[in-house]
């Protein structure tokens, strides 16, 4: 069972990561999916999907969910029977969940791969990077304020929401592993503590609702 790594957030939350290493048929031995989620899983072209979808749950039971516990809304929000709060993210070998008693929460794990060099302009101001020279670095900072817009976006899970227009990321450096996110959206402001870390040239950020 390759639990990649858990993280106690607070007395409330917690993050778990999978490395996806397992075949299928492996993954499957005991998880028990509820009908709407094996056709979901069966129409699934990419085997690594599906390992993902697999690994999904085997961290939902190291938290203490099976699959029939998770149920998403008309906004494709995820949501757990018991009230409590969960995002859940995939990205290439590796999932994620984070799971909350209390606050609600967005997680997000991406590669980090230079494409996002091109399209950085899409989802923040030049002026996050414009002062960074070495590509390495650019790639890694962009991967950040992308996941943190990401898990931002999964919190909110508003239809018309805007990366660059109404989510904000405050400038961070990367050893500091912590930031600010702020959602400004039809006259409405939220504010988020959001954490990140890098593995393995993948970046997993995780972000918490401030209670207003």
């Amino acid at each position: 069972m390759p639990l990649y790594k858990t993280i106690t957030v607070n007395s409330n939350t917690k993050v778990y990561i999978w490395k996806i290493t397992e075949p299928e048929q492996e993954l499957s031995l005991n998880i028990d999916l509820t009908n709407k989620c094996q056709h979901r899983m069966n129409g699934m072209k990419s085997e690594l999907h599906r390992r993902g979808f697999l690994s999904i749950r085997h961290l939902m039971g190291l938290a203490g969910y099976v699959d029939s516990d998770l149920f998403y809304d008309m906004a494709g929000k995820p949501h757990l029977k018991d009230g409590n709060h969960i995002s859940i993210t995939h990205s290439y070998q590796f999932t994620g969940i984070i799971v909350s008693q209390k606050d609600e929460v967005g997680i997000d794990i991406e590669k980090q791969r230079d494409k996002i060099i091109r399209i950085g302009h899409k989802f923040t101001t030049t002026e996050a990077y414009a002062n960074i020279k070495n590509t390495k670095e650019i790639v890694k900072k962009l991967t950040i304020i992308w996941g943190a817009k990401e898990s931002l976006f999964k919190i909110y899970a508003t239809h018309g929401l805007s990366f660059i227009n109404h989510i904000y990321i405050d400038d961070f450096i990367n050893i500091d592993n912590t930031t600010k996110g702020i959602i400004r959206y039809e006259g409405c402001t939220s504010e988020y503590d959001i954490s990140f870390l890098e593995f393995e040239e993948f970046t997993c950020v995780y972000a918490i609702k401030k209670e207003g």
